[in-house]
């Protein structure tokens, strides 16, 4: 009789941690044929045709080939209803040496802003096709993985995807105040203040 309560229980139990799990598991996300447009937040894909996903290990052993580390985190907005006359000072934290896009990553961009990025690249890279670059967000941002895919679309032959991004790093390694990149700040709001 023991025996059988313990093994109900068990079955039980295992039940409940099932059906704890998240209803859209992160294992087996497909790729979208092309850039995905969803929701900037959730779970990614473990692939990008194209690019070579990086974990930590795997970018500090690239660290040494001096890649373009590129990150497309978004910018925090000032919060709504904040005085005018109060100040609002964000910080934004990434990789030392990151060059910072906000909202790069963003899909669909218009077509001017996909230009400057891709324009903005090139000036990093000083137009060799075959310099490391990294592409990267937070976790389970589809910023980063939209980056690379424009890069691998673009004809970058050693784009790696960071998806564990800057939380993942800092998890062992120090961070630095980044500043928006000016060169792709002044492409988007330029081209902003056109339409």
């Amino acid at each position: 009789m023991r025996v059988i309560a313990r093994t109900a229980a068990l079955g039980v139990l295992g039940l409940m941690l099932g059906a704890a799990g998240p209803a859209d598991s992160p294992v087996g996300v497909p790729e979208p044929e092309g850039l995905y447009t969803g929701p900037p937040r959730g779970y990614t894909p473990a692939t990008l045709k194209g690019a070579t996903v990086v974990d930590l290990k795997g970018l500090e052993k690239l660290l040494p080939e001096n890649p373009v580390l590129i990150d497309v985190v978004l910018a925090d907005h000032r919060p709504q209803g904040l005085p005018a006359d109060r100040p609002w000072l964000p910080t934004h934290r990434s990789l030392p040496g990151a060059v910072w896009m906000p909202g790069a990553g963003a899909a669909p961009l218009a077509p001017e802003q996909e230009e400057a990025f891709l324009a903005r690249v090139a000036a990093l890279t000083g137009g060799d096709k075959a310099k490391p670059v990294v592409t990267f967000c937070r976790p389970e941002c589809w910023g980063s993985w939209n980056a690379g895919k424009r890069l691998v679309a673009a004809g970058y032959t050693r784009v790696h995807w960071f998806p564990l991004g800057v939380e993942g790093w800092q998890d062992s390694h120090d961070t630095a105040v980044a500043k928006p990149d000016p060169a792709w700040t002044a492409a988007v709001s330029g081209r902003a203040a056109q339409r």
